[in-house]
């Protein structure tokens, strides 16, 4: 049974561990907070004889935590609040392994939280918001609330672990899926004996009653185009099922569907890569650019103040991926040819400075708040580590000695460490992202970087690649954004002097000549990283629409950008520039400049993970990918399993089922990608060839209808995501009668797999 987002009824039973209430935490807790001011005997507002009032800056925090983790063993957390609805985020921590739970709004606990009195609130962790899922198992030890940016002021009271909670019976949801299923959410034990449905006045009986565990409803009759009216208990739903659109499988089949378009970077362990059917995992990313294999150390750059992150080992990165069933692509470090890297010294195994807290226990600083006092910001976990920006935002100079922080890297050491893996890359790329490295590593690389000495990089990194790791393919030069696919950070005096040709091209172009002079290929994928330019920072109705039509950008020659590039066509010199079509244009580029190149895309997301519409967004993105025959794509980063976004990779290859290697044509009566997407293949299953079938409902008011020729009747397996019942997923296998009506209700997904 799958607990959706509404509102639960809920009774404590009794409190197991009170961490604060009158005057003074509990033995043992201790306060961890930063940036703020916290008055532990406060009494303007109190429910017994003081609470504690907290006054957080920007980002600031309450944080408390104890030494003896309370692991799994309670079922949620509560507290009393007092405030004018202060924006705070709450998360549960276990500093031993430096995880922690998703950020929790407290307006997804309660929206009506005021200074007048004390609100209530009850967190159950076994239906965390903002995505329902569990809080899993953990060495739980610290609980935080933390200010967003315009700060928080609170009294809080009575923080409590409690240790059972009691879940009332509700039917959530009944919505009519596919042939003759209603699909039901529920929480606690309800009375399904009470469901009644009623469909065009007639009232249809379930032909079966489901177990506890179960909430499938088949019906004795097909669902039709009328009125739907289903009630169950005291809760009643009604839909207007529309008439059926004509759809039709071509069974013939265009291409075979690249198994790698399924990846994701930095798949959390094995599990995570096996619940989720992940394909190939990416190590790479800004703190990639600087890693130490001799040493174990990544940098933040100016993602997180220029930090050294420690305890990262490639090696045995790969090796537990591949055991999961997760081929690699790895990135190499090749910010210069006599670049930098984090330090490491063999005696002791740590940096040359290191500041001990309880979140990162080794460092690297390198705009030091000693030398460099007028910074914009410093990390408030570790005020001596400084941003790199004056407070007007422009880079810090002098650029700090590299000697300081760094040792030298070049292709001989990134060669002795390629060869000296014991588990060797599926794939590697050429760095990350290094055509902007004067902005994410501005104290590695200040000076801006070219065409010649990007390409130069790829080619020197890319050949002792191969000669360490004969059998590895190499993807380059993995661009951040449209813009630099065209042009360099030096600017459009650099295409001036390469003939007024954009980057990419010119690229593609240069790589073919060095496989003649190299007499090996040094490219075998164009690797571009593609995220949606549109404006998505809300997530109101007209936002959900917009991330749901930019799908279109993938694909359509028609669709122009609904953002900057849509109005700025004179930032390349390619056909149709305001339009982006990513994967049909990069296919056109690589036949005309290095025909055999294939094509991938290591960073790309859906603008909003735990959203609905973020997962619409994925399912139809994973279904374009394999749809339009792009090679490899890997998701950035590691969606929850149980979010949205999550959900849709579990859709097409979680637990070991997939959804096809073949890809069939779908032709729709008047398709509309603003609100759908349709995507068949074929697979063999048990030695004979079966249909696999996913539809996305981009529409949030409205089921669509469908009658699909091609689909074959049987036993089906079904899996979907979204719809009344919100981010829960849900899988049965039934029996399709007829394909002649198929429903998909609104702002769902659904995956549909012959059985044979």
């Amino acid at each position: 049974m799958l607990l959706g987002l509404a509102a639960l009824a809920i009774a404590l039973v009794r409190a197991d561990e009170v961490i604060y209430t009158d005057d003074a935490l509990a033995a043992g807790w201790q306060d961890w907070s930063w940036g703020s001011t916290i008055d532990y005997d406060a009494t303007t507002m109190a429910e017994g004889t003081s609470s504690i009032f907290v006054n957080s800056t920007e980002y600031s925090a309450l944080s408390l935590e104890t030494p003896v983790a309370f692991n799994n063993t309670f079922a949620g957390l509560a507290f009393d609040i007092s405030g004018d609805q202060p924006d705070l985020t709450i998360t549960i921590q276990d500093t031993v392994d430096n995880t922690q739970s998703a950020s929790i709004p407290l307006s997804a606990l309660s929206n009506s939280v005021t200074s007048d009195n004390f609100t209530s609130i009850l967190l159950n962790f076994n239906n965390i918001p903002p995505n329902g899922g569990a809080l899993g198992n953990g060495s739980w030890n610290r609980i935080t609330f933390q200010a967003g940016t315009d700060g928080a002021v609170y009294y809080i009271d009575n923080i409590e672990l409690i240790s059972t909670i009691t879940v009332a019976p509700q039917f959530l949801s009944a919505e009519p899926l596919v042939n003759n299923l209603i699909a039901v959410t529920t929480a606690g034990d309800v009375d399904f004996s009470t469901v009644k449905v009623n469909l065009n006045g007639h009232v249809v009986i379930p032909a079966d009653t489901p177990s506890v565990s179960i909430t499938y409803l088949t019906l004795a009759s097909s669902l039709s185009p009328g009125n739907l009216s289903i009630t169950a208990g005291s809760s009643s739903f009604t839909f207007a099922l529309p008439a059926r659109t004509d759809a039709t499988i071509d069974e013939s089949g265009t291409h075979l569907i690249s198994d790698h378009v399924y990846g994701i970077n930095f798949p959390t362990d094995a599990s995570y890569i096996q619940e989720l059917g992940v394909t190939i995992s990416r190590w790479g990313g800004n703190a990639e650019t600087a890693y130490n294999p001799f040493g174990g150390f990544t940098n933040a750059g100016d993602d997180w103040y220029f930090e050294n992150r420690a305890n990262d080992d490639a090696d045995g990165w790969i090796e537990w991926v591949h055991a999961a069933g997760s081929d690699t692509l790895l990135a190499i470090p090749a910010d210069l040819l006599d670049a930098y890297i984090p330090p490491y010294e063999v005696s002791t195994g740590l940096p040359r400075t290191q500041h001990r807290t309880p979140i990162q226990k080794q460092f690297t600083l390198e705009f030091i708040k000693e030398h460099f006092i007028d910074q914009e910001s410093f990390d408030p976990y570790i005020p001596d580590a400084g941003d790199g920006l004056f407070p007007n935002g422009s880079y810090v100079t002098p650029v700090p000695d590299q000697n300081n922080v760094y040792v030298p890297w070049n292709t001989s050491a990134a060669k002795q460490w390629l060869t000296g893996l014991v588990n060797k890359p599926t794939l590697v790329t050429i760095d990350n992202e290094i055509e902007i490295a004067s902005n994410t590593h501005q104290d590695m690389h200040p000076i801006p970087m070219s065409y010649d000495e990007e390409l130069s990089r790829v080619v020197n990194f890319s050949a002792i690649a191969k000669e360490a790791i004969p059998e590895v393919q190499v993807a380059a030069p993995s661009t951040c954004s449209w813009w630099y696919y065209w042009t360099s950070q030096v600017g459009f005096s650099d295409n001036a002097a390469h003939n007024n040709t954009d980057f990419i091209p010119w690229f593609l172009s240069e790589m073919k000549a060095a496989e003649a002079s190299h007499g090996k290929r040094l490219l075998d994928y164009l690797d571009l990283h593609y995220y949606f330019q549109g404006n998505t920072t809300a997530n109101d109705a007209p936002t959900r629409a917009l991330r749901m039509r930019m799908t279109r950008s993938f694909w359509d020659p028609t669709y122009v950008d609904e953002s900057w590039i849509g109005t700025n066509p004179a930032q390349n010199n390619e056909p149709n520039p305001n339009v982006v079509m990513l994967i049909p244009r990069f296919q056109a580029l690589i036949k005309e400049r290095y025909p055999g190149t294939k094509l991938s895309v290591s960073e790309w997301d859906s603008t909003a993970d735990a959203d609905i519409s973020g997962g619409l967004v994925t399912a139809d993105s994973l279904g374009i990918f394999g749809k339009y025959g792009l090679d490899s794509a890997t998701y950035w980063s590691d969606p929850d399993p149980t979010s949205a976004a999550g959900l849709a990779y579990w859709l097409y290859r979680g637990n070991g089922t997939y959804f096809g290697d073949l890809s069939l044509e779908v032709n729709v009566t008047n398709f509309d990608p603003d609100f759908l997407g349709i995507y068949a293949s074929s697979s063999t299953i048990k030695g004979r060839r079966a249909v696999s079938l996913v539809i996305v409902n981009k529409n949030p008011d409205a089921p669509v209808s469908f009658n699909v020729s091609g689909l074959p009747t049987g036993k089906y397996l079904i899996r979907h995501f979204g719809g009344e019942a919100g981010i829960a997923k849900f899988q049965t296998t039934f029996e399709l009668n007829s394909a002649s009506y198929i429903v998909v209700p609104g702002y769902t997904a659904v995956f549909l797999q012959q059985q044979v």
